[in-house]
């Protein structure tokens, strides 16, 4: 990072920027974070942001780091006080908000507790699997397993039919493995080689902390890297699973059971209490090599896979050894993180991944106004507007297509800040006396949760997020665009901020979600969530070409030597990217009709503050450990690429700050890529 002094910054802007500011009544973007001693056309990544990024080096706990990351992890915070508050009034009614969040942080946070119970709470299910001696005992364990969120060899969820969207059915997913994903398993080069020889000593280091001799661990070790290397080989590829027609298998249960015989899925079923009526199975060959290993694969070696499976998946959860050790790999050598969040923090983030409805009802109370959901609003609906007036200016789409194209837009549903309908958690039992059991409790009924919806109509006022999550997604299916009240707080978003900043942070996210419905993926996806074709074969095969331009714009950046971006793992993001700025910065323009100009602010136009405050909002610092970890397996790019990617080849980006054809951040006419 190049180091640029904040007073050098603070300098250039003096009283009439102050008064230049106030007189909008709203903010600009972030000026003393810009490193102006890099043009503009030549980085806009450092430019925008560089100066913030050298005087806020990434904190220790986190893998990567920016005033968007700070801004989660201050949420975090805010959870914090909430559950600080709820842990306090040890008289809350039974069942209440107070009383289950309280309760379960208080728990949590009992680390003198936890630490005495060491691997003791596991005792229960670790014995049924010492106890198992056949086939079916292990079919039932695995069916167990489900139950509580350890979803090894594959993982039973339930979500929209492909094909009928209303109907909630059955999804069986490939699952079980340890490492990152299949490629850890089978490549070659070195970083994967080493990877493979740092999880075997962890399994190792994890079986000891529970109990096992040094030699028995090693030879566990081995075991559970057999099983999941032959999982991994039967498994698709990170690049291969964003094809949405790999992973549409749609089945009967008769076919199901025919597929893996080894498996009683009419059982399972009962177990879980489900009637699942038609099933999709992602990955058959995965489940043929399921099938395979039950039947050809000892016991005593399941009995060790699935120990190790629950060991891994309750560590974070148990006392300070295996927490350790579970950073010590996933953390630390995965991520490049020097040290463990705050216990208070990480009781705070799974107290959000499990009773997230009911503390997000306190957050959304505390910090989400009506006003800004409001705002919020009139900026959907903007770019929904720009969304449309692009569609229907495009040169290259038949209009037949367009009408189809303005359909799906007209369809899609737009959900900010939290649920209009809270889930109900009066039945889940949380105490003080043990974190595992609530852990356990939380789990059973996040699973119990999703699989109630099985074989139902949809309800489209379920959330895939829970409120506080500093996030956002698009589900093709539901051709829904959805905004968790916690990313909509600065740097995203902010009621103090003029227009440009906001259609600049946030204004570019929402635009990034509705081209979801448009990028690679969900351009196969019609306005009724079907998969199924609405495009012409002429205009196909010209988006076609159009989103080919990103995949090698973006295999050519080069993370560090020898490690590029994936072209066709980004693809849809980068094209989300490009897209959300195009119709942002349209956006933008439409707000600002029949309004009195933005102020310029320290000679920084409002176009130019647009892009700034995108660039201020992407501009994540990443350690290289973490951006190894992404570039083989996170369809976003890493935010350097994700900041100069869609700038370079925006007219609107070079127009507003004068860059000349050739500038770094011109990409040259020839080259330019174009999609929506």
């Amino acid at each position: 990072m190049r180091v640029f002094a904040r007073g050098i910054v603070l300098g250039l802007l003096g009283a009439a920027v102050v008064a230049q500011a106030q007189d909008s009544g709203l903010k600009g973007p972030e000026l003393s974070d810009m490193n102006r001693s890099v043009e503009a056309c030549t980085d806009f990544y450092e430019f925008a942001n560089g100066a913030w990024r050298a005087m806020n080096p990434i904190p220790g706990e986190m893998p990567r780091w920016s005033r968007r990351w700070k801004a989660g992890e201050e949420s975090k915070d805010r959870l914090k006080g909430i559950l600080e508050e709820a842990a306090a009034e040890k008289n809350a009614p039974k069942g209440s908000v107070d009383q289950l969040i309280g309760d379960f942080y208080a728990a949590c946070m009992d680390e003198a507790a936890v630490d005495k119970a060491g691997v003791t709470p596991l005792n229960p299910l670790r014995g049924r699997i010492r106890a198992m001696k056949t086939e079916k005992d292990v079919a039932d364990m695995i069916t167990t397993f489900q139950g509580i969120q350890i979803y090894v060899p594959f993982a039973i969820f339930g979500g929209s039919d492909n094909h009928n969207p209303n109907d909630v059915i059955a999804q069986i997913f490939a699952s079980g493995l340890g490492l990152p994903d299949r490629d850890y398993y089978v490549k070659t080069e070195p970083r994967f080689v080493e990877a493979r020889a740092k999880y075997l000593a962890h399994v190792a280091k994890t079986f000891e902390l529970a109990g096992a001799s040094a030699a028995d661990a090693k030879k566990a070790a081995d075991t559970v890297m057999r099983m999941e290397t032959d999982m991994a080989k039967a498994s698709l590829d990170n690049v291969a699973l964003r094809d949405p027609k790999a992973t549409d298998h749609k089945t009967s249960m008769a076919d199901l059971q025919k597929m893996t015989p080894r498996y009683d899925w009419t059982a399972a079923f009962r177990t879980l209490d489900v009637q699942p009526g038609a099933v999709n199975v992602a990955e058959p060959k995965f489940l043929d090599e399921v099938n395979r290993q039950l039947g050809s694969v000892p016991v005593s070696d399941w009995k060790t896979y699935l120990d190790w499976q629950l060991l891994d998946s309750a560590s974070p959860s148990l006392s300070k050894p295996f927490v350790d050790e579970n950073f010590a790999f996933n953390g630390a050598y995965l991520q490049g993180q020097k040290e463990m969040k705050p216990r208070a923090i990480r009781c705070a983030e799974n107290a959000d991944r499990l009773l997230g409805e009911a503390l997000g009802q306190k957050y959304v109370a505390k910090y989400f106004p009506p006003e800004a959901k409001a705002r919020m609003q009139e900026m959907v609906k903007n770019l929904r507007l720009a969304m449309k007036e692009t569609i229907e200016g495009l040169d290259w789409m038949s209009a037949e297509t367009k009408k189809r194209a303005l359909e799906k837009l007209s369809t899609f549903n737009p959900k900010i800040g939290y649920p209009d309908q809270w889930k109900d958690y009066g039945k889940v039992v949380i105490t003080r006396a043990s974190y595992w059991d609530d852990v356990l409790a939380g789990r059973r009924f996040v699973v119990a949760d999703n699989l109630a919806t099985i074989g139902k109509p949809v309800d489209r006022g379920r959330w895939g997020m829970t409120p506080p999550t500093s996030d956002a997604y698009y589900n093709p299916l539901l051709n829904e665009i959805v905004f968790p009240a916690g990313i909509l707080q600065p740097p995203a978003f902010s009621m103090t901020a003029n227009d440009a900043v906001n259609y600049g942070a946030i204004g570019v996210v929402i635009g990034h979600e509705i081209s979801h419905g448009f990028d690679d993926q969900g351009a196969q996806f019609d306005a009724q969530g079907r998969l199924e074709n609405w495009w012409s074969p002429e205009d196909l095969t010209k988006f076609q070409a159009k989103t080919a331009c990103i995949v090698k714009q973006f295999d050519a950046y080069e993370v560090e030597p020898g490690i590029h971006e994936q072209g066709k793992l980004v693809t849809g993001e980068s094209i989300g990217d490009l897209a959300g700025a195009r119709i942002a910065y349209r956006a933008f323009q439409i707000a600002q009709r029949g309004k009195p100009p933005l102020p310029t602010i320290d000679g920084f136009t409002p176009d130019q503050q647009f892009f700034i405050a995108w660039g201020q909002f992407r501009g994540d610092a990443v350690r290289p450990e973490t951006a190894r970890l992404m570039v083989q397996g996170d369809p976003h790019p890493i935010g350097k690429f994700r900041v100069i990617g869609p700038l370079s080849n925006l007219p609107e980006f070079a127009k507003a700050f004068g860059c000349k054809p050739g500038s770094p951040m011109v990409r040259p006419e020839s080259e330019r890529c174009d999609v929506w």
